[in-house]
C-alpha cells in the first residue's frame, strides 16, 4: 500500500498533475510525499475522503500553493489548524464526518472560498471571522452542537445557501435577514421557538424549511408566499372530524396550523373577515344617524374591494 502511495504521488508530480485522489487509502497521517521538496505546486484539487487523519501539516499552503478545492470529508481530524488560512486560493473545503470541536479564526483568510461544508462534527461555535469570507456562496454546519451562528454572519455577502439542521439553535440571529443573496435557508430540527418578523422579506430567499421544530407555532407572514417546510412544528392537539385543512388563492396553498384546523367546521361556522367589517361599518353607520350626525366615508382610502361592495 505505501508503495503504491507513493508511486501515485511521484506520478503526479511528474506529470504535473492539477488533481489527486486518496480516497479510501486507511492514512493515519498526512503523506510525507506530498511534502517533500517543493511539493506539488501545480496541484489544485485534493481529495482524501474515508481516511482516518487526525490533523493537517503546517506547511500545507507552502507545499500546496495553488491548491483550490480540499476535500477531507470522513476522516478523525479535531481542530481546524491555524495553517489553513494560507491557502489563499481555496475556494472549496470539506471537512464534514470529521470530529471538530474547534475552528480557528484564520479560516477567515480564505477570502477566495466560496463552499464551506462542516455538517457532523461536534463544534458548538463558529469564530466571528467566518463574516470576513465575502465571497461565501454554501455553508453546511448542520449536525452539530452550535447553540447560536456567528455573530457577523450577515457580512457573508454572497451567501446563497446556509444549512443549520438538527442542531441547538433556539433562535435566529434578525441580522440574518439582511443576508442579501440568501436563496435557501434549512434551520430544521433545531429548538426555534419563533422567527425574526423580517424573515423571507428578501425575494432572493425562496426555500426556508424548519421542519421539526417543536416549539415553533408561528410564521412571519413574509414566508407565505416561498417554498415552506414546516411539518413537526408546534405542539400537536387532539381534533375530531376537522374538515378545513387549507385554504387557497390563486396559485398559493397556505396550510393552517392545528389551531385553525379546529375551527370552522360544519358545526361551528367562522364568518368571513371581509363579512365581519361589512357588518361593523354598518353598524357605525346606522349609529351616527341615530345621532343625528353624519359620517363621511373617504372610500379612495378604502381598500379596492371595500369600495365595490359599497357601491351595490
Amino acid at each position: 500500500m505505501a508503495s503504491e502511495l507513493c508511486k501515485t504521488i511521484s506520478v503526479a508530480k511528474l506529470e504535473k498533475h492539477k488533481n489527486l485522489f486518496l480516497n479510501y487509502r486507511n492514512l493515519h497521517h498526512f503523506p510525507l510525499e506530498l511534502l517533500k521538496d517543493e511539493g506539488l505546486q501545480y496541484l489544485e484539487r485534493l481529495y482524501m475522503k474515508r481516511n482516518s487523519l487526525t490533523t493537517l501539516p503546517e506547511n500545507l499552503a507552502q507545499k500546496l500553493p495553488n491548491l483550490v478545492e480540499l476535500y477531507l470529508h470522513s476522516n478523525n481530524i479535531v481542530v481546524v489548524p491555524e495553517a489553513i488560512g494560507s491557502l489563499v486560493k481555496l475556494q472549496c473545503l470539506d471537512l464534514s464526518d470529521n470530529a471538530l470541536q474547534i475552528v480557528c479564526p484564520e479560516i477567515g483568510r480564505l477570502r477566495a472560498l466560496r463552499h464551506l461544508r462542516l455538517a457532523n462534527n461536534q463544534l458548538q461555535f463558529l469564530p466571528p471571522e467566518v463574516g470576513d469570507l465575502k465571497e461565501l456562496q454554501t455553508l453546511d454546519i448542520s449536525t452539530n452542537r452550535l447553540l447560536t451562528l456567528p455573530e457577523r454572519l450577515h457580512l457573508c455577502l454572497s451567501l446563497q445557501y446556509l444549512t443549520v439542521d438538527r442542531n441547538r439553535l433556539w433562535c435566529v440571529p434578525r441580522h440574518l435577514c439582511q443576508l442579501p443573496s440568501l436563496n435557501e435557508l434549512s434551520m430544521a430540527g433545531n429548538r426555534l421557538a419563533f422567527l425574526p418578523l423580517d424573515l423571507g422579506r428578501s425575494r432572493e430567499l425562496q426555500y426556508v424549511y424548519v421542519d421539526n421544530n417543536i416549539h415553533l407555532k408561528g410564521l412571519p407572514s413574509y414566508l407565505y408566499n416561498k417554498v415552506i417546510g414546516c411539518s413537526g412544528c408546534g405542539a400537536p392537539i387532539q381534533v375530531s372530524e376537522v374538515k378545513l385543512l387549507s385554504f387557497s388563492s390563486g396559485q398559493l396553498t397556505v396550510f393552517l396550523p392545528a389551531e385553525v384546523k379546529a375551527i370552522g367546521t360544519e358545526n361551528d361556522h367562522v364568518l368571513p373577515l371581509q363579512e365581519l367589517a361589512m357588518r361593523s361599518l354598518h353598524h357605525t353607520y346606522h349609529t351616527f344617524l341615530k345621532g343625528g350626525q353624519q359620517l363621511v366615508l373617504w372610500l379612495t382610502a378604502a381598500p379596492p374591494s371595500v369600495c365595490r361592495l359599497l357601491t351595490y
